[in-house]
């Protein structure tokens, strides 16, 4: 029991080096954003119907793409 005990002590202080090592990691931006980024004529702008009709057309995909008929009959169901 004590050589179990002596042996959790070195993986704990490790895992902490291990962790405190990984938060320290710097990384750098993969792109730059252009300067006119956030500029009113890059954002998109829609209309309530227009994200309505959006929304529903997207919802008849995904209903359209579910098997239609009884569920299988088996364990769980």
């Amino acid at each position: 029991m004590a050589a179990r005990r002596s042996a959790i002590g070195p993986i704990v202080l490790v895992l902490i080096i291990f962790m405190v090592l990984l938060s320290l990691r710097c990384t750098e931006a993969t792109r730059v954003l252009p300067e006119d980024f956030a500029r009113a004529n890059n954002l998109a702008s829609y209309s309530s119907s227009t994200l309505s009709r959006q929304a529903r057309q997207s919802m008849a995909r995904w209903l359209q793409r579910l098997d239609s008929g009884p569920s299988p009959q088996g364990p769980g169901h």
